[in-house]
């Protein structure tokens, strides 16, 4: 390979924060590091899958000078090393190589790690924070990097503002999605890059911002969703997408790749996940989990900030099922709200307020419904029952903050809890009375009928409300509209509780989480289908439904439940269950 000058190590410190950093640390210092930074490691054998498709797309490269290749959070190498074997193994010898990190013992790890595997290659190493440092040595023809992630509120707002308008962003801002936007502008225009992100940005509404820049400034090569698979140690579920430059010539089609856990049978059996990738259907490994692998092409919407998702001829033919049997969604039953959200629950929510005595027990109580109610067709109040303390009230149309002062017994405990509610900024900042919980949601819209689902859930469960009662910010809401929405309810029950509607959210949003859990938001329960409640299937499963919530606690519903779930499946068009491939 050829020499090139190495540079110094710079004294500059930048701030860091939690990210998923390429190396490995020694095991000793493993837990140390993960505590103190959120650090965690990328896996060698991901660093090595990325590379090896890096370079299979990026060859040939270019003879009439060295091949520049820059790793922009390099953390001990991990990624790096790989790279520049594979590279090796193709015969590229002319090379410069730049790596930035804000670790000064990362780096010098790296240093040490190259010079033994590749003596005769000197390295740029800068210790600075890549999105503040100036490129050196770029443009470059290959870029692999595993960017820091560091949510909005670690960040500090800020910063985030910051990289907002400097990036061009919206919402709840990641670094690692401007990490991304940075690295488009010192990619060659023929190069190519490889990263490894959270997959949240393919889903989300936080992502949409950059889904749609990393289509106009790359050309989108690949993307695999690896779900799941648990390569990380931090919850952090991982894609990899590979790029390249804008003078390349896109893909007709972009391969897309996804990999969750399934129950089913493995078809055959590999060392781990990442191995996994190459195989198609259920796929063992050798920690006994199987996943299931679906191969397609990526399907990004008609609009630039559309969901990312896998579509091939088995999952279009199975949505386009559905849709010719579709009604409306249950975004027209009414709209969904997430639960209450106070930023100080040890305040506002307890399980002991009848305990205290009555000349000190505030008026504004209200039951609270949270995840530990949640049952499909018909919740259960978990024991001991919690009650929260919500200061607000409708005057005419509005809602605004109870008068402490005509409530003397919620004065006097709000009082005693002032300076732990007087640290909440996000309150002050918003101009709110110090008493308010954060987001209390319409007050006049508790006591309609609804339905409430849980946030986060293995299995859905949707379940009807009839009481009043406030839902917690682990749920969301659905209240109806009017006294005849209410048929729209018991039907989207039906369908939420069903075994379609999980083969639906994996084809339309796929946001999945560890051990098959789905994100029920606002965002995704909004497009659920419904039947036509007129029509002879949807009158038959709201019939249904309500005999299944009446039966309930105490009389035998599974046979009910098992009709009511057929019957979803032969409403959206099939004689029975159907799992799209």
């Amino acid at each position: 390979m050829h020499n090139v000058t190495r540079n110094p190590l710079t004294q500059q410190a930048l701030a860091t924060g939690t990210q998923i950093m390429s190396g490995t640390p020694p095991q000793a210092s493993r837990a140390s590091v993960a505590k103190a930074t959120g650090a965690v490691y990328t896996p060698p054998p991901l660093a090595d899958f990325l590379a090896r498709h890096m370079v299979a797309e990026a060859a040939p490269w270019p003879r009439a000078r060295p091949l520049r290749v820059c790793d922009p959070a390099v953390g001990r190498g991990e990624l790096l090393l790989p790279l520049l074997a594979r590279l090796a193994a193709r015969g590229a010898r002319a090379l410069q190589v730049s790596g930035y990190d804000t670790d000064r013992d990362a780096l010098a790890t790296t240093a040490q790690r190259v010079a033994r595997r590749f003596p005769s290659l000197a390295l740029h190493l800068q210790q600075a924070d890549f999105l503040e440092a100036g490129p050196a040595g770029g443009p470059y023809d290959l870029v692999i990097a595993n960017p820091p992630y560091v949510r909005t509120q670690h960040l500090g707002a800020a910063r985030a503002q910051a990289l907002a308008a400097r990036f061009g962003l919206s919402g709840r801002v990641d670094l690692y999605h401007a990490f991304l936007l940075g690295l488009a502008r010192v990619l060659h225009g023929g190069g190519t890059a490889g990263f490894i992100v959270s997959n949240r940005f393919l889903t989300t509404q936080a992502g949409a911002d950059v889904r749609r820049a990393l289509q106009e400034r790359f050309r989108l090569h690949r993307v695999w969703d690896l779900g799941d698979s648990r390569l990380f140690d931090a919850a952090v579920l991982p894609a990899l997408v590979l790029v390249k430059g804008r003078r390349a010539t896109p893909p007709a089609r972009v391969p897309f790749t996804s990999l969750y856990q399934s129950r089913a049978t493995p078809r055959r059996q590999v060392a781990d996940p990442v191995a996994a990738l190459e195989c198609r259907g259920p796929v063992g490994v050798a920690d006994g989990r199987c996943f299931r692998v679906r191969h397609g092409t990526l399907h990004a919407g008609a609009a630039a900030t559309g969901v990312w998702r896998l579509s091939n001829a088995s999952v279009e033919r199975w949505l386009a099922t559905v849709q010719a049997h579709s009604w409306r969604t249950f975004g027209d039953a009414g709209p969904i709200r997430v639960g209450v959200k106070t930023c100080a629950d040890r305040v506002f929510i307890r399980t002991d307020w009848q305990a205290l005595p009555r000349a000190q027990r505030p008026e504004w109580l209200r039951p609270l419904v949270t995840h530990r109610d949640a049952r499909p067709f018909r919740g259960r109040r978990a024991a001991p029952p919690r009650q929260i303390l919500y200061p607000h009230c409708m005057v005419g149309n509005r809602r605004q903050a109870v008068d402490l002062a005509r409530y003397p017994r919620s004065r006097a405990y709000l009082d005693a809890h002032r300076p732990t509610l007087e640290r909440r900024r996000d309150v002050q900042r918003a101009g709110r009375a110090w008493y308010e919980i954060w987001v209390p949601q319409d007050p006049g819209a508790w006591a309609r009928p609804k339905l409430v689902f849980r946030n986060i859930a293995a299995e859905p469960a949707f379940w009807r409300e009839l009481d009043p009662a406030v839902v917690n910010g682990d749920g969301y809401w659905l209240a109806a509209r009017q006294p005849t929405d209410v048929d729209r309810l018991w039907l989207a029950a039906a369908v939420g509780n069903s075994t379609f509607i999980q083969p639906y959210y994996d084809c339309r949003f796929a946001n999945r989480l560890y051990a098959g859990r789905r994100r029920f938001m606002t965002q995704y329960v909004t497009e659920f289908p419904l039947p036509a409640p007129d029509a002879a299937p949807g009158r038959a499963l709201i019939a249904l439904a309500r005999r299944i919530y009446d039966a309930l606690p105490h009389g035998p519903t599974a046979a009910r439940e098992r009709e009511l779930d057929l019957q979803v499946w032969r409403a959206f068009g099939f004689p029975s269950p159907e799992i799209p491939g």
